[in-house]
């Protein structure tokens, strides 16, 4: 089969590998679309922290049911999509249910090899079927999942100011179900494009760009006060220091983005506020069926969220573009 591995940083290639032999109790897929990440693009540059090369890129994805058990309740030719977080299921995480940060988690694409391969094994447990969303829409359940999870994280209600710090894919997702919950949602973002794109189609009711005088735009916007709820979903760790500033007495801070290292805040701030700081990682099964119940409802913009294509083929020599701001990539898929 076609594969595509991340060998260092900045370079693919492009082989041929043997089939995986699918285990008891796990099911074959063939892959048909994969979502591209902020993690891939950060495995690409060298800045994923979870990671060891060389390594097979892709959790985003989709596919159809070639083998599984007898017993599986999945028959060949199913469409499903993956929740790509390989969790335990004994760990004291997953005894809470919060298998989306079990001790031994394997990530697709992360810790193990992922999907930028035309077939892929994996436990049944992890796959769901596709019912009633196109292979377009399963392959993007994962990264609106985790703008769901997050969401849900930060308790938003209908009513509140909610910021979302940084308009990528997890920003939007983000953006989008804060805004279903009722709340008005504000988008800040150093790229003109993607906040123009959050207010057309992420439900955002202002968006101020990053830049000199935006701390006193968004004073403006909630009369001083500032946000009930804010997510940093930068990777970029000034911009999430920078983010307590933000916050309004009383307010929720969420990390969304990781990044290598510490970050800082003033405790004499953080404690007359009463704030609350919380980390967000991944997502739940719950999340996943939060965002394909949005889907069906038709209140996910699946269609404008996929600017960019390539085939798996093209992926080494097409690649690199996607971290180019002038492209205003805001999801690639990769078909398969």
């Amino acid at each position: 089969m076609l594969t595509v591995s991340c060998e260092s940083p900045g370079v693919l290639l492009s082989q041929e590998r043997p089939l995986p032999q699918r285990a008891p109790g796990e099911v074959l897929l063939r892959v048909k679309r994969v979502g591209v990440c902020g993690t891939d693009l950060h495995i690409f540059t060298g800045h994923q922290p979870y990671l060891s090369y060389p390594r097979v890129m892709g959790h985003e994805l989709s596919g159809i049911v070639e083998q599984a058990d007898a017993d599986s309740g999945f028959q060949h030719g199913d469409a499903v999509y993956v929740m790509p977080y390989l969790s335990c299921g004994h760990c004291i995480a997953c005894r809470q249910g919060k298998t989306n940060c079990c001790v031994r988690i394997q990530v697709l694409g992360v810790h193990r090899d992922g999907a930028f391969a035309e077939y892929v094994s994996v436990p049944q447990r992890f796959v769901g079927k596709a019912d009633g969303i196109t292979l377009d829409q399963a392959a993007m359940v994962e990264f609106l999942a985790i703008g769901a999870h997050a969401v849900r994280r930060g308790d938003v209600a209908a009513g509140q100011r909610v910021l979302v710090v940084g308009a990528g894919p997890i920003g939007i997702g983000a953006m989008l179900f804060a805004s279903l919950r009722g709340a008005t949602v504000t988008a800040i973002d150093g790229r003109q494009d993607r906040l123009d794109f959050s207010r057309r189609h992420a439900g955002v009711a202002a968006a101020v760009p990053l830049g000199e005088g935006d701390e006193a735009a968004l004073s403006r916007l909630t009369e001083g006060e500032f946000f009930d709820v804010v997510f940093d979903c930068t990777g970029n760790a000034a911009a999430m220091e920078r983010g307590f500033r933000f916050l309004a007495h009383g307010g929720r801070y969420v990390l969304v983005s990781i990044v290598q290292g510490d970050i800082r805040f003033s405790d004499p701030e953080f404690h007359k506020r009463e704030a609350t700081l919380l980390s967000s990682r991944n997502a739940t099964t719950e999340d996943f069926e939060t965002v394909m119940k949005a889907m069906r409802d038709g209140l996910v913009p699946d269609a404008a969220l996929a600017t960019h294509r390539l085939a798996l083929a093209d992926v080494p020599t097409g690649f690199s573009r996607l971290l180019d701001p002038a492209e205003g990539v805001i999801k690639a898929i990769v078909e398969c």
